[in-house]
């Protein structure tokens, strides 16, 4: 064999061997691609887990729905119907009925009054005015729990018979058995009628606040009652009428009412002062 057909044969060889090399890398590099793909795929898994725990931090940051413990008391009864026929006769024998009082919602506010004038001729008159006055309070997220709103209610109301307006020896006791909580005010009031003996007994029962007046004069030379009597009078008056707010709710529960809500404030006209209670005295 000459010289240069080795030659041609050893580069021959040469370039066969080069395209070999080629061709493996070439392989090689193919089998990376699905590798490549696979991470890709696994990248774009961990970007959804990022997205959704992104997304979990946004909605715990978020400020929840504000939430209100709710009324226990969804209802009051009606106001002339809260004293026994036989309480009645015994504070204010003369009365004929009680006359209510105005109310835009009476399941949140109601009153009723009743007037008794015993006349015994030349001997003078025995004068009563007994009155007893509910407010019940809903639920506010703004404003808080009823059975609060209740509570600065009945303070309110304690503040206001304590100070009353031209009243002599003002007097304050707790009082018990009488709801959740309850005072009695008691104080003498001069008018042109004659000197009357004020009683005032507020009570709280859950998110209702109950309100009891009672005053009674000697008129035309009548002799002046007793503030004791009164006081006793009007205490178990207001027991019983905090027992007919109790009543009232546990028979709607009964009913399959709920007696909760939480829902909005008293409407205006529960707020309003207890001036409509003065001129209702006069």
């Amino acid at each position: 064999m000459s010289e240069g057909t080795m030659q041609r044969r050893a580069q021959r060889e040469q370039q066969s061997g080069r395209r070999v090399k080629r061709l493996a890398r070439v392989l090689v590099c193919a089998a990376a691609v699905p590798l490549v793909a696979a991470g890709c795929s696994s990248d774009s898994g961990s970007d959804d887990g990022k997205d959704k725990g992104a997304s979990a931090s946004a909605s715990k940051s978020a400020s929840p729905s504000p939430t209100v413990r709710a009324a226990k008391y969804g209802k009051l009864p009606e106001a002339c119907t809260v004293l026994s026929k036989k309480t009645l006769e015994d504070l204010a024998p003369k009365a004929k009925s009680g006359k209510e009082g105005n109310s835009d919602d009476i399941s949140t506010r109601a009153n009723c009054s009743w007037n008794s004038l015993d006349n015994n001729g030349v001997k003078g008159s025995q004068f009563r005015w007994l009155s007893v006055s509910l407010l019940r309070f809903d639920s506010d997220t703004t404003r808080g729990p009823a059975d609060e709103l209740a509570k600065k209610y009945y303070a309110k109301q304690v503040a206001d018979a304590q100070s009353a307006e031209g009243a002599k020896g003002t007097k304050s006791e707790p009082v018990s058995g009488v709801g959740d909580e309850a005072t009695a005010v008691r104080y003498d009031l001069k008018k042109k009628e004659g000197a009357f003996k004020q009683q005032t007994v507020v009570a709280r029962v859950e998110n209702v606040v109950l309100t009891l007046d009672y005053n009674g004069a000697g008129l035309a030379g009548d002799k002046t009652p007793s503030a004791d009597d009164l006081m006793k009078d009007a205490q178990k008056a207001a027991k019983e009428a905090v027992a007919s707010v109790t009543e009232a709710n546990d028979t709607e529960k009964e009913g399959g009412s709920p007696s909760g809500s939480a829902s909005k404030a008293p409407s205006e006209s529960a707020s309003k002062s207890d001036s409509d209670k003065a001129s209702d005295k006069d």
